[in-house]
């Protein structure tokens, strides 16, 4: 049976998960000088961070008993965050190109 406390823990993984990729999809279309660079290198190392920050959270104590099933686990902690964080940045944010910046520090 899976408690209140463990489904707000694993909402916060969920929630840290989706902030993480959001950060570094955006972090990969900003570096990229290619079309497909950032979705390629998002779609392959965001899982990589969002395991290992899954694994830290779930030591800490997050996420409850996880006894859902492995597979719906990965499904919950990897490609839902995965997806929600990419669709925040190619849908909600603006293109790095349209970005207007600054032209002096002051």
């Amino acid at each position: 049976m899976v408690s209140v406390v463990g489904l707000v823990g694993l909402l916060v993984i969920v929630l840290v998960n989706s902030a993480v990729t959001a950060l570094m999809t955006r972090f990969f279309r900003v570096r990229m000088n290619t079309r497909w660079g950032g979705l390629l290198y998002s779609i392959l190392l965001c899982p990589v961070a969002m395991f290992v920050l899954f694994m830290v959270l779930a030591t800490l104590g997050f996420g409850g008993d996880l006894t859902l099933g492995p597979g719906f686990v990965v499904f919950l902690t990897i490609v839902v965050p995965l997806a929600i964080g990419m669709t925040f940045d190619y849908i909600w944010m603006p293109a790095p190109d349209d970005v207007e910046l600054p032209t002096s520090t002051n």
